[in-house]
């Protein structure tokens, strides 16, 4: 019996010490992982999400008098994200400003995404369709204003739009307006800008879904009797609709906090999140409210992905 019981336990550690064997190399390959993606996590740490850890511990203190924080903590700057203390008796009301400015940055950046998906499916058609020789060509017209500043191209803009620009003069020597149409310093004149700058970035995305359409899908649709509209909803927009969503989410997210361009062609009357952020931290030196606006946009795109993750996930499972 001891024998037997000697020879189980033999059998045991040999079993053991076979899979320690066989996790060794397991657990080498972990290590090696780790260390080689320990820069990259040291980068988003110190990159990310330290900065991000100091904003959201600043929403929670106090205004310095002349900028700044004071270590108080409270609630005081997510109150009044949307709402405001009356100067006499403190009582609350809702911010009314902070309200008509998000309603500004969200309309305008759903505006603008739509109006770049109208003008930029076309265009991303258009380029697909051409020959091999010319889809280059047709590329490089769309990235070349990404060789230029920003501001250049905002300034160039302000050009065409003003009361003495190129669009007022044209409509007024067709006889079509009578006296300059006053476009610049407006919220059009801010959608204007917003679908000026962020076109190419819905093109790109559509462009890469597009070429690698089967376009005998297409003539398939035409040989059975299908016209223009039905192929264009039944087919292209079906097997595109990856490069519709990847585009709208890179227009939507920078359009949302976009600074340059209503700075200068909203002329400081037309705010939206990002100009109302760097106010906080400028001159109404308010560090804890601009950290918490901050924030908020943060959680708007951050809702933004999830929502396009999810639907990406779903229509590849439903796929």
């Amino acid at each position: 019996m001891a024998i037997s019981k000697i020879d189980r336990n033999d059998r045991a550690k040999k079993k053991l010490t076979g899979l320690e064997v066989s996790v060794l190399p397991e657990r080498r390959d972990i290590r090696k992982r780790w260390l080689l993606m320990s820069p990259a996590l040291l980068i988003i740490c110190g990159c990310g999400l330290l900065p991000l850890s100091i904003i959201v511990a600043y929403s929670f203190m106090s205004p310095g008098s002349y900028g700044g924080i004071e270590w108080k903590p409270t609630l005081e700057a997510w109150i009044n994200l949307l709402f405001e203390r009356d100067i006499f008796d403190e009582t609350l009301h809702i911010n009314f400003a902070h309200l008509k400015i998000l309603g500004r940055s969200i309309g305008l950046a759903l505006s603008a995404t739509l109006l770049t998906l109208i003008f930029g499916f076309p265009t991303a058609y258009f380029i697909a369709t051409r020959p091999v020789k010319q889809k280059n060509f047709w590329l490089f017209l769309v990235i070349l204003p990404f060789w230029c500043n920003l501001l250049v191209r905002i300034f160039a803009l302000m050009l065409f739009i003003r009361e003495q620009g190129f669009i007022n003069d044209l409509l007024i020597n067709l006889n079509i307006i009578e006296s300059p149409l006053r476009i610049l310093y407006s919220d059009a004149a801010v959608g204007m800008g917003l679908v000026y700058t962020y076109l190419p970035l819905m093109v790109m995305p559509l462009y890469a879904s597009m070429e690698r359409l089967d376009f005998g899908l297409i003539e398939a649709g035409y040989d059975l009797y299908g016209n223009r509209r039905s192929v264009l909803t039944r087919i292209i927009i079906p097997l595109v609709k990856p490069g519709i969503i990847g585009g709208c989410i890179l227009v939507f997210i920078p359009v949302l906090g976009a600074y340059v361009v209503p700075r200068i062609l909203g002329g400081g009357k037309h705010l939206m999140l990002g100009n109302l952020i760097a106010n906080q931290f400028g001159p109404s030196r308010n560090w804890p409210l601009g950290s918490v606006l901050a924030i908020f946009l943060m959680a708007l795109v951050m809702i933004a992905l999830m929502a396009y993750v999810r639907y990406t996930v779903k229509s590849q499972t439903n796929g």
